[in-house]
């Protein structure tokens, strides 16, 4: 009896490790198909993010197209080439009749600042915009005019130094997130004369408080301009601001100065240092490098010359020599490190270049340096090790994508010590939240913005499907679906995994490939309009909507017939569009909704949308929605 109680109590333990054993491999499993959930979906986001880079690139092509057609097109109409060619600001006359001319009225209750500014105007900045106070555009024009003023006597890379008891904090993309600068401040301290600071550009754009979190810089740097430092990045460019929201937004926060705001700034961007140098020894640039990467050519580069990196300065004497300084900047800000050996382009973007650990090495041999440190691609954990050590991506900007998406980061780095990392997430749901219940926001998140790419090529989509469907059944194989996704959206994602999110798979393994459409459609108010021209129009809204605001020149909404008829010419000849003058008439005719000559094209792109059908009631939050 006793030996038979001592047996059954030693065969108890083994259950219980049996049975932790297998519920520890459950979760193992559990927890990998989670994390293999929360990968396709980062996958889904930033294709779609670089999808849209490719159309920016395409756009700034249009436009040296568009210059070189314009002249004949329309002569008596320089509005648009002086747009896109470099006009410099006269400072002492423009700075009178920008900021003087804008009077702060008694009733002004935000923050005033007072020149020259002290650390006391940080903290009353600071404080204004926790409680979500607009700084008056007076303040903000002197700002911008104080900043570019040290700004032009600075090189275009910064020279820094640190010691043992002197660190350095380098922070990377913020993109509008003034809850992740506030953040950064309140664990690492605000800048000051032994706390320094470098921020690797894209401040602005995505997030709903570019200005904000462009002024607390500005102001910080003006306070600290030899302990805070300002690197340029691909978002300090008119040309993105006015596809990415943060033109929107000055507008819509400064309705009677933005535009002399954006001008101003438009210069302010040429100014900004294009790098930074650490003890001689660590680069921080925005992007990348590529194989023909000239140290001592971008040290003598004029860099207030380029108002957009996407395009060279326009003018009469413009030669290669132009096109390769243009083509060196775009590569400090643009470009990917991939593990590849090699240089070859950045096809996700559509600029820069992907450069592997050779060019990098020898890169870093080449100028006696030991580490590159940039910033442009969001990372999940919100730093990236690469190229056994020698190139190192932060990105500050928490939740990028999605609640939950990605940690932010900074580094703090002191002479000859190792850098230290630092994670937050600015969202306190997302830091709350269980991992499955994060998981499923951004994979809800992600799909639905994927539906919204494939709606606006479902002509293209049927065409193709059908192609392959030689039994008009209705229905192809996985293999031949994922074939015609890839091949129509050019998204680089693996749609076999991505198959079950998107269509109806019988049985037999075949997908019924109008199922992808049964939940999402775009709703025109325009019967007329073919559904084809209309998806067209949808899918280069943005380009189009930027085209016609710069062609606006009087700033009305309105632009003539003639006008769109003229630019819709030279832009589908250049992206390749086929719609036949037929439909253009009909089209431009549909859009003069008042029959006067003249269309509201903003408004009239907002007459068709898409909806979709399954829609939670809560949409997922996204702190970086795009001003609108």
């Amino acid at each position: 009896m006793g030996c038979g109680t001592s047996s059954l109590r030693n065969k108890q333990p083994e259950k219980v490790v049996k049975a932790a054993l297998v519920i520890q491999n459950w979760y193992r499993g559990y927890r990998a198909r989670l994390m293999a959930r929360q990968h396709y979906a980062l996958a889904i986001f930033q294709s779609i993010e670089y999808a849209d880079e490719q159309s920016q690139m395409q756009l700034s092509n249009f436009f040296s197209f568009m210059l070189e057609h314009y002249k004949h097109a329309r002569k008596e109409d320089l509005v648009l080439v002086n747009r896109l060619r470099e006009t410099n600001l006269q400072d002492l006359k423009d700075r009178q009749s920008y900021v003087e001319l804008v009077e702060v009225p008694k009733s002004y209750d935000g923050p005033r600042l007072q020149f020259p500014l002290t650390f006391t105007d940080i903290d009353v900045l600071l404080e204004a915009f926790r409680q979500q106070q607009v700084l008056h555009a007076h303040y903000v024009l002197e700002v911008l005019f104080e900043t570019k003023k040290i700004l032009r006597k600075m090189p275009n890379f910064t020279h820094v130094t640190t010691s043992p008891s002197k660190e350095i904090t380098i922070c990377g993309d913020l993109h509008g997130s003034l809850e992740d600068l506030l953040l950064i401040f309140y664990k690492n301290g605000l800048p000051s004369e032994n706390n320094s600071y470098i921020f690797n550009g894209d401040f602005v754009d995505r997030g709903r408080n570019s200005i904000e979190t462009l002024m607390v810089l500005f102001v910080s740097f003006l306070v600290y301009p030899s302990d805070l430092h300002l690197n340029r990045g691909n978002h300090e460019d008119f040309m993105m601001n006015l596809r990415y929201g943060f033109t929107q937004e000055v507008l819509y926060k400064y309705k009677l100065h933005g535009k002399q705001i954006l001008k101003v700034l438009e210069e302010v961007y040429t100014w900004l240092p294009i790098g930074t140098i650490i003890d001689d020894e660590i680069l921080i640039i925005h992007g990348g490098i590529s194989e023909s990467t000239d140290l001592n050519l971008l040290h003598r580069l004029e860099r207030n010359k380029m108002k957009t990196v996407l395009m060279p300065p326009m003018s009469v004497n413009r030669d290669q020599a132009v096109d390769l300084k243009k083509d060196k900047i775009i590569d400090l800000l643009w470009s990917d490190p991939r593990g590849k050996d090699g240089c070859y382009p950045n096809t996700s973007r559509g600029g820069g270049c992907y450069f592997g650990p050779d060019v990098t090495a020898k890169f870093l041999n080449k100028y006696h340096l030991k580490t590159i440190i940039r910033s442009h691609e969001c990372k999940p954990d919100g730093y990236d090790i690469c190229h056994d050590g020698k190139v190192i991506t932060v990105f500050s900007a928490s939740d990028y994508y999605e609640e939950g998406s990605n940690r932010g980061a900074y580094i703090r780095l002191a002479h000859d010590m190792a850098p230290r990392f630092f994670q937050y997430r600015a969202t306190s749901a997302s830091c709350l939240s269980p991992l499955y219940q994060r998981v499923e926001v951004m994979e809800y998140s992600a799909i639905r913005i994927l539906k919204e790419r494939i709606i606006a090529r479902k002509t293209d989509l049927i065409r193709a499907f059908q192609l392959r469907d030689h039994s008009r059944s209705g229905k192809i194989s996985v293999a031949q679906w994922a074939f015609s996704m890839e091949n129509i959206l050019e998204l680089n994602l693996p749609w076999r995994t991505l198959s079950p999110h998107l269509v109806n798979i019988d049985s037999d393994g075949n997908v019924d490939y109008m199922s992808i459409f049964q939940d999402v459609h775009i709703v025109k108010s325009l019967e007329t309009v073919k559904s084809a021209v209309i998806e067209t129009l949808y899918r280069y809204r943005s380009d189009l909507k930027i085209i016609f605001n710069i062609i606006d020149s009087d700033h009305s909404g309105m632009i003539s017939i003639e006008e769109f008829r003229a630019m819709w010419k030279l832009f589908s000849s250049h992206y390749n569009v086929c719609i036949d003058n037929t439909q253009l008439d009909e089209l431009a005719h549909t859009m003069d909704l008042n029959r006067d000559g003249s269309i509201d094209f903003n408004e009239f792109l907002k007459t068709f949308y898409i909806v979709h059908k399954y829609d939670k009631l809560k949409t997922p939050h996204n702190k970086f929605a795009k001003f609108k």
